[in-house]
């Protein structure tokens, strides 16, 4: 196996002790991927979190103090480790009862991008927005208490059917009347898919069918279903991107991630409070943002590590809001009509306590100082992004742009706006080359990055530096400075959704 499959089967590893069950014994492998936090930070932080035992398969977890049976091998099945590809029996072959949704129109309303990479920020100075996965579940009404006590929102991305849970919109189970509450609250709700498969391992109907067979579910139980979706084990592939373009979904990651999920004793849990609090002590609610990950399937983070959440982002001037909120995005395009119609969103969104003595931002269309509005892509020196064709802000390398590949920690104030990027989406399109130079229109925006230069082999497997170069490969045109040290020569590993994880 060469190293970049070697790799890549530790990045699945990883995402699925991410989702591990309530009652499932912990990985030995550690996590690599899904938190842009937790990639900007893994060289130097710790994060490798090991564990022992063989993994049982058992009901889901019950209220402490009783008794936990293990499942009989026949209802095994149905638990979320089930191939669906290899017997009928599985949950995720399992189609809801309810009308067929997947006739509906789809119009793509708002500026929130559709399908593609996906999201991993707010845009919105000030904003937190605290998601569970995996759920609803046996603490999520409990969960949903503590939220009304603070006066919070959050976002619930919805698993149709895991964990032996049954069918959310069974009649027989509670989960539907869950999730009423959940709207009737205030809360978003999202989708996690139907029956949480690992969209890398499915065709085009099966992963079809995780979005419709979830949408059947959400509209029995409410009228209307969602537009925003999370990936289970944070993975999209292309197809995976193109689908949910298609569907008119909003593929949704996260920047912040506690790891509830590997710390659920009562004896680890200040682990994830302590990851919390490296992200938000010293931050700034005047110009940060944060779109954080939970599991409502976990006992001590809806029962601990919830509070403390919650306390902790009003005491820093935090507002406390929904997934759409933090984007800009409307109510009404949080979901789509099926059997009945979109409600009216009636609850106020407070503002953020801590951004009452903030400085007033300039208006970042007007250039700052007298300095010239670039006009090829490039910024320093006299030369400003803001109110640019390629976005208001100057990246640390000098070239404008309006994503966080260019904004943030990415941006130089001095020659741009940085308070905020106009998309909380990497981009898509290459970085400019700089001023025309091949006889062409002189059109800065259909410049593109040069071929690959000399005699430099294009990697195709992901690895840069000695006679390998990035420039025209599938993975990016950018070389790390960092290496790793898993070859002879110097090598960077990138992950082509969220970015460049280093090794070594």
């Amino acid at each position: 196996m060469r190293w970049l499959d070697a790799f890549l089967l530790a990045v699945c590893a990883g995402q699925t002790v991410a989702h591990t069950g309530p009652d499932e014994s912990r990985h030995s492998l550690p996590r690599l991927a899904g938190s842009r936090r937790f990639l900007n930070t893994f060289s130097g932080k710790r994060r490798w979190q090991k564990g022992s035992g063989t993994p049982l398969v058992k009901e889901p977890e019950q209220p402490r103090g009783e008794a936990v049976e293990a499942v009989p091998k026949d209802i095994a099945v149905h638990l979320k480790d089930c191939q669906i590809n290899y017997g009928s029996g599985c949950d995720g072959n399992q189609k809801p009862d309810g009308v067929d949704t997947s006739d509906i129109e789809r119009p793509k309303l708002g500026d929130v991008r559709y399908g593609g990479v996906g999201i991993y920020d707010c845009v919105n100075p000030g904003d937190i927005a605290v998601t569970f996965d995996d759920g609803p579940y046996n603490y999520t009404n409990d969960l949903l208490d503590k939220f009304a006590e603070y006066g919070a929102k959050a976002t619930f991305f919805i698993t149709g059917t895991n964990l032996h849970k049954g069918k959310i919109n069974d009649p027989d189970l509670p989960w539907a009347s869950v999730i009423q509450r959940m709207a009737a609250e205030g809360h978003q709700i999202a989708s996690h898919t139907w029956s949480h498969e690992n969209f890398s391992q499915l065709d085009d109907t099966q992963a079809r069918n995780q979005l419709i067979w979830n949408e059947i579910a959400l509209n029995d139980i409410l009228g209307y279903f969602p537009t925003y979706m999370r990936p289970p084990y944070s993975i999209c592939p292309r197809d995976c991107q193109s689908l949910m373009a298609d569907l008119g979904y909003h593929v949704t990651y996260f920047d912040l991630d506690t790891e509830g999920y590997l710390n659920d004793e009562e004896d680890m849990i200040q682990t994830s409070k302590d990851i919390w609090d490296d992200a938000i002590d010293g931050s700034d609610p005047c110009k940060d943002s944060y779109l954080e990950i939970e599991h409502d399937i976990h006992y001590q983070t809806v029962y601990n590590l919830t509070d403390y959440i919650l306390q902790s982002l009003f005491d820093h001037g935090y507002r406390s809001v929904t997934v759409g909120q933090c984007l800009g995005d409307p109510p009404e395009n949080w979901y789509r009509a099926g059997s009945g119609s979109v409600p009216e969103y009636t609850f106020a969104v407070p503002d953020p306590t801590g951004t009452s003595s903030c400085p007033t931002i300039t208006d970042p269309s007007a250039p700052t100082s007298t300095m010239d509005v670039s006009e090829d892509g490039t910024c320093g020196d006299g030369v400003t992004c803001a109110g640019s064709s390629f976005g208001n802000c100057c990246s640390v390398n000098g070239w404008c742009g309006a994503s966080i590949d260019y904004c943030g920690q990415n941006c130089n104030p001095d020659f741009g706006d940085c308070a905020d990027g106009d998309s909380p989406l990497p981009g898509d399109e290459p970085l400019p080359s700089g001023p025309e130079t091949s006889g062409g229109s002189g059109d800065p925006s259909t410049t593109t990055g040069p071929a690959p230069t000399g005699s430099l082999q294009v990697s195709i497997e992901g690895n840069c530096g000695g006679d390998v170069t990035c420039e025209g490969s599938e993975f990016g045109n950018c070389c790390s400075v960092s290496v790793s040290h898993l070859a002879s020569a110097p090598t960077v590993l990138l992950y082509p959704i969220i970015g460049a994880i280093v090794l070594g």
